[in-house]
């Protein structure tokens, strides 16, 4: 039997959530579609808060992925209680020179552009014509879809999903939910966190991947951080270059964001900016933005030594990197649910997922943005669409058995970790398979269309990779030649 929901929760007024909300109210069959967003606004990872503070790094908790625990509920609801202290990493990824670092056009969903608004840094580093936004334009613009219609009443802000449980007697899914202290309410402001649950057929997961940071096992780092407090933060902390002024920096990773803080460093910290490396780089942008005259490349990290008024990283290769004053980690993330306690993580990815999206266990669990995307806002539309056909009853999941040799197979091919969500370069394959299931939309024309999969995104998505490298290279020659 095909799944009818009526009432439909989303956690989370990400991109990906903000695109489920379009989708599912489109479907014109669902009584109730609500949801629940944590932060004060939509946005997601491209909220700002510029004068927040950073919270010290909890590295063991971090380091052994075991931060972001559940917490604990009230024995009778509805309740207020004195506001939450643990911290739930809700702090904001951005600082204010952060742009996309993809093409607009391949980002935006396939009906909504991203507007061409140009930011005169971007103009400046990539020509009148970049196809880079600055991140206020993206947040505003998955506010903007949210505003359409009406939707940000369907959305409640300052409220968390604490937990998400299966009644059997019921088969409905019971939301605990808590409001944050200060949230206004028809009461006004409260200075308690407010307490109550809410019933639902279906839940769509849409809390994102990238809020907890990963903290590697670094002997010694934990000491370091300790006797040197805002000396170690993760790179999601980083605010610009502005505080490190003349300090001795490392930074610690090979992808994106360890290479963007490096570069934004030149000029600023003292040079040269050290970048310690281990394993790969990103498969999109290589390791040329690490080839700046400032920055240093270097072993991997074997210790860190901070006795007696030491600031010494020890490398693998033997050598030394003393006087450290800041190390900055550009080391990713480890994806959470505490709200869902009982659900396996395994390898930083969820097992059991059909299509990185319908849950084996429950296809009125669906997950958005479970992925290692690349078209980013269309691979979350494509996802979106096909879940709200499926909770509509207007699509049907093949059978289960089907479902997990999906996966198996995938595991043969990808492996059992980061590879198995990485969606390049199988673009076209993927896309498809969404869309083919999705379906169209009914005779009555209800329902968002998916358009059929264009070669063009993955043109303009590599032709945006390759005209950041062509910044690095022209930033790096040009360093060179002021040397001499």
């Amino acid at each position: 039997m095909p799944l009818q929901a009526k009432r439909v929760a989303i956690i989370g007024a990400g991109p990906s959530g903000a695109i489920a909300v379009d989708a599912l109210v489109q479907e014109g069959v669902f009584d109730v579609v609500r949801v629940f967003e944590r932060q004060e606004r939509a946005g997601g990872n491209w909220v700002s808060r510029p004068n927040e503070r950073a919270i010290p790094l909890d590295i063991d908790a971090l380091s052994s992925r075991t931060a972001d625990s559940p917490i604990p509920i009230p024995a009778i609801l509805p309740a207020y209680t004195p506001p939450v202290s643990t911290h739930r990493y809700t702090d904001s990824h951005i600082y204010p020179g952060l742009h996309t670092n993809v093409d607009a056009s391949v980002m935006s969903y396939s009906r909504e552009a991203i507007p061409e608004v140009r930011s005169e840094w971007s103009v400046k580093l990539h020509g009148p014509d970049t196809p880079f936004r600055h991140h206020e334009v993206v947040c505003r613009y998955i506010d903007d879809l949210l505003n359409r219609n009406g939707y940000q009443d369907l959305v409640q802000y300052n409220t968390t999903v604490e937990r998400a449980v299966k009644d059997p007697q019921t088969d409905s899914w019971v939301l605990t939910l808590r409001r944050a202290a200060g949230a206004a309410d028809a009461e006004g402001e409260k200075k308690e966190d407010y307490w109550w649950t809410e019933s639902f057929d279906a839940v769509v997961v849409a809390s994102g991947k990238y809020h907890v940071p990963y903290v590697p096992d670094i002997p010694g780092l934990k000491e370091f951080a300790a006797r040197y407090p805002g000396a170690v933060e993760h790179a999601k902390q980083y605010r610009g270059p502005v505080k490190y002024k003349g300090k001795k920096v490392v930074t610690i990773g090979a992808s994106v964001s360890a290479a963007d803080t490096a570069v934004s460093l030149i000029n600023t910290a003292q040079s040269p900016i050290y970048a310690v490396v281990r394993g790969k780089y990103n498969v999109y942008f290589g390791d040329h933005a690490f080839a700046h005259p400032s920055i240093e490349r270097r072993a991997p990290i074997s210790r860190i030594e901070s006795e007696n008024g030491a600031r010494t990283v020890h490398l693998e290769d033997g050598t030394l990197i003393t006087d450290v004053d800041h190390l900055i980690l550009g080391t990713g993330f480890s994806w959470t649910l505490p709200f869902l306690p009982d659900l396996e993580i395994r390898n930083n990815r969820v097992p059991g997922l059909y299509l990185h999206v319908f849950h084996e266990r429950d296809p009125g669990l669906v997950f958005l943005g479970a992925v290692g995307a690349g078209l980013t806002f269309k691979v979350f539309e494509w996802q979106a669409v096909a879940a709200a056909r499926v909770l509509a009853g207007k699509a049907r999941l093949p059978p289960l058995e089907h479902r997990r040799i999906w996966e198996a197979e995938r595991i043969k091919t990808k492996g059992d970790g980061a590879g198995f969500l990485m969606v390049n370069p199988d673009f076209e394959e993927y896309f498809e398979q969404l869309r083919n299931l999705a379906g169209e939309p009914g005779e009555d024309g209800v329902g968002r269309r998916l358009p059929e999969f264009e070669q063009k995104w993955v043109d303009d998505f590599s032709a945006g990779h390759e005209r950041r490298i062509r910044m690095w290279k022209r930033a790096n020659e040009a360093a060179r030649g002021a040397r001499i």
